[in-house]
């Protein structure tokens, strides 16, 4: 009873955390649970697993997010930001992970279109920029609440300078992770965040226009320095050109068509199971393309998978509770007196809403395919706990929310 009094209520929250935020990200957990079973058939079946073998696996770390948002929610933020400094440790730790991966023995690591993106651990692999995100939104939403809250009126040059040190190691993180690993998707999705987060600190429109200029120049060296994304680039563009070309002149048009180049057969077989799944779906797990037409269908195609099975009404529903989700997340966010943590939730919601739309308009077909997972829906312990970290630390917040009259 002593101990319980002495260590364990101090850093219990007197105020409820917002459970309806709580609730939401468990039933998309779970539905995630659902659907690594129901669409992971041909790979269960290619690869010779057990039948429950992604279901097992993915319920294992569900259910621990489940578990580390719920305990989170209990605990005073001040506890878990200031005391035992998660957001830094994730922050740091997982940089330097990234850091040494290139130099792992081959044994310690996964690659995936020749880069180390993974770790091997005993029974799974661990993916440190998942992790790192978090770290990151916590570092900015730091820095900020301490360099820029509260400072309007400084000139363009000193606002550059302010700026240079975020500069840097968002370049560092480039390098890391557009470079090393081959995946500029998550750098792009960084970039987002970074850009809104400093949308609400207040800052200059002169300094946005530099960063917009800066960052479409940035992702065109990127693609242009990288053989595979320019391959991607033309892929897509062959499949979309006919229907943006036919506003143009017939002069120009001529010089942007790209000819004799496949269109993907990864973004049509999509569009196939979206359109095959129709209103209502083909019921769950009667589903046809994912029987080796749809690779990782499962992981990077888990939208159009679900579609094909119960149907754009399903799916809409999922939207649904995952628009409810970012809502909650931007009502605290709102509702929150400390800037660090305003900033801090407002970033976790900015992350969630880029990563959804880069992989729903990418499966569509609107914009190139990028390997960024669906939160909560596509099947991967390391996206799965960095999720559930995040938002245990953002249902932690909730309870210094102020009340509403």
């Amino acid at each position: 009873m002593n101990f319980i009094q002495k260590h364990i209520k101090p850093i219990l929250s007197d105020q409820k955390p917002d459970y309806v935020l709580l609730i939401l990200a468990s039933i998309l957990f779970i539905t995630g649970m659902i659907f690594s079973y129901s669409l992971s058939i041909f790979t269960v079946d290619y690869f010779d697993y057990n039948q429950f073998h992604f279901l097992i696996r993915q319920a294992f770390v569900g259910f621990i997010a489940i578990f580390i948002m719920f305990f989170f929610a209990h605990i005073r933020p001040e506890v878990l930001f200031d005391k035992y400094k998660i957001g830094w440790f994730l922050f740091g730790f997982f940089i330097i992970l990234m850091s040494v991966m290139p130099f792992l023995p081959a044994s310690f690591v996964t690659q995936s279109g020749g880069a180390n993106r993974w770790i091997r651990l005993p029974g799974f692999s661990l993916s440190p920029v998942e992790f790192f995100k978090i770290g990151f939104i916590y570092f900015l939403a730091f820095s900020f609440n301490r360099k820029f809250i509260g400072i309007n009126k400084v000139s363009f040059t000193q606002e550059l300078k302010m700026l240079l040190p975020y500069f840097f190691i968002f370049s560092i993180a480039v390098f890391l992770i557009a470079v090393l690993q081959k995946d500029l998707g998550q750098v792009v999705l960084l970039g987002t965040v970074l850009f809104v987060m400093l949308i609400f600190a207040n800052r200059s429109a002169k300094l946005f226009v530099m960063i917009i200029t800066t960052a479409i120049a940035g992702v065109i060296t990127l693609i242009l320095l990288a053989p595979h994304r320019v391959n991607r680039l033309q892929s897509w563009w062959s499949s979309v050109q006919d229907s943006i070309l036919a506003i143009f002149p017939e002069s120009i048009a001529t010089v942007l068509r790209v000819k004799d180049f496949p269109e993907p057969y990864q973004v049509s077989n999509s569009l196939n199971a979206i359109y095959h799944g129709g209103w209502f779906g083909v019921d769950l797990s009667n589903g046809a393309m994912k029987l080796g037409f749809l690779s990782e269908v499962h992981i990077d195609f888990v939208l159009a998978g679900i579609t094909e099975e119960i149907g754009l009404v399903g799916l809409s529903f999922i939207v649904v509770l995952f628009i409810t989700l970012i809502l909650r997340i931007l009502r605290i966010s709102r509702r929150i007196e400390n800037s660090k943590y305003h900033l801090f939730s407002l970033g976790i919601a900015i992350m969630l809403v880029v990563a959804f739309i880069i992989n729903s308009y990418g499966i569509a077909g609107i914009i190139p395919i990028k390997g960024i997972a669906v939160p909560f829906l596509s099947y991967g312990g390391s996206s799965v706990l960095s999720l559930g970290i995040a938002l245990g630390l953002v249902l932690s917040i909730s309870t210094n929310m102020k009340k509403e009259y």
